[in-house]
């Protein structure tokens, strides 16, 4: 566990980092809010949707480590070269968006072989708390990140490029590091999960109804969760903080995620899925707070944003991880990401054009969403409560 949290710290100081900075680089490049919606939410769904793939494919070849390195090296190449867009003129917001989707593509190649190889060694200690020990150690990165693009970026004058261009270091660090831990490692040797049919054909062992209506519900709640990209472009086009104040905000956030993630770890292993029922409720205040004008406001909704982050990153996947057989981890993540990916696409469409039309409609969309979310939770705690105690 804590190999791989020390990878992810080096990760997340270079992808949270940059991404600390989307919305006002894409808003320099000539963005509008739509587009700053699009791209970023686009972005999420492929790091999500793209996952339906490499799950099934880590499983099925067992390659959990190559996904995984390949996944970060990704990740390393093209963070650092967004530094190089707004010197490319009118290209510079194409090129942007391409290495943005990019970099979430190295997300989507790695993450489901990871998090299984993650409920390998969670496991050892209590899933909740495992998974939250990592999320904190990720978040460290991720909170050291954005302070870093932002000391670069004032010691710049306000430009961003050379906030990305340092990335490029703990990029590297991170590719080298997994490189070492890989080397030492023991070999997973899980075999896929199957069954036999009545005609003596074996298939693979179906997941259970309750992974389906909690991945329909995380969808929503990813759906609502705004993404920071349209924080950010709104924290600078209304004047509520600098360029170079967003990734502090950003890493305000990651650092709540960091504690979000240990308290609903450790409440998990003592309570079960209930305690997930904050989420949506969590998810539904975020844009009333992070879309006002006032800077206690917004700084409140970034934080409960970085809290509702590290919940769906370390217990949501804690609850996968006891919902399904340990060989087909990584296949239900591929399909729970999957289905998050879809709402994470309509949300950032959604929540770009709102902006820019209503704010109050947005805010109505929002709570909606997420009142459903709690109902299907609610639902399913009951089936998957008992599915647990067989």
């Amino acid at each position: 566990m804590v190999g791989f949290g020390v990878v992810s710290l080096a990760a997340d100081m270079a992808y949270e980092g940059a991404r600390s900075v989307y919305g006002p680089l894409l808003g320099a490049l000539g963005a509008s809010a739509l587009v700053v919606g699009l791209v970023t939410g686009a972005g999420e769904a492929a790091a999500l949707l793209l996952r339906l793939v490499s799950g099934p494919l880590a499983d099925r070849t067992r390659r959990y480590w190559t996904l995984t390195i390949l996944g970060y090296a990704l990740t390393a190449v093209c963070v650092p070269l967004l530094a190089v867009t707004p010197a490319l003129g009118g290209a510079g917001l194409a090129v942007a968006a391409v290495l943005i989707l990019a970099e979430r593509l190295g997300k989507a190649v790695r993450s489901p072989a990871k998090s299984a190889l993650l409920a390998d060694a969670a496991s050892q200690v209590g899933m909740g708390r495992g998974m939250g020990v990592h999320k904190a150690l990720d978040q460290i990165g991720a909170f050291a990140g954005p302070l870093l693009v932002a000391a670069v970026v004032a010691a710049a004058a306000g430009r961003l490029w050379p906030g990305l261009a340092v990335l490029a270091v703990p990029g590297a660090v991170a590719v080298l590091l997994l490189a070492i831990l890989r080397s030492r490692a023991r070999r997973t040797v899980a075999a896929p999960a199957r069954r036999s049919t009545s005609d003596g054909q074996e298939v693979a062992a179906p997941l259970p109804a309750a992974f389906t209506r909690f991945a329909v519900a995380s969808a929503l709640c990813t759906a609502g969760l705004v993404t920071f990209g349209m924080i950010g472009y709104h924290l600078v086009e209304a004047d509520v903080v600098g360029a170079a104040g967003v990734p502090l905000l950003y890493a305000a956030a990651m650092a709540a995620g960091a504690l979000a993630a240990l308290a609903t770890g450790a409440a998990y292993d003592r309570l079960g899925p209930r305690i997930l029922v904050v989420l949506p409720v969590m998810v539904a205040v975020v844009p009333a707070l992070a879309f006002s004008t006032g800077l206690g406001l917004a700084a409140a909704g970034v934080l409960l944003w970085g809290a509702a982050v590290g919940v769906q990153d370390s217990t949501v996947k804690a609850f996968v991880a006891d919902l399904v057989p340990r060989p087909r981890r990584a296949t239900a993540y591929g399909i729970f990401a999957a289905v998050q990916g879809g709402g994470a696409l309509a949300g950032g469409v959604a929540v770009g054009a709102l902006y820019e039309q209503s704010r109050t409609a947005l805010l109505v969309v929002v709570a909606v969403t997420q009142v459903v979310a709690l109902v299907i939770l609610r639902t399913t705690r009951p089936v998957a409560e008992s599915y647990l105690s067989d």
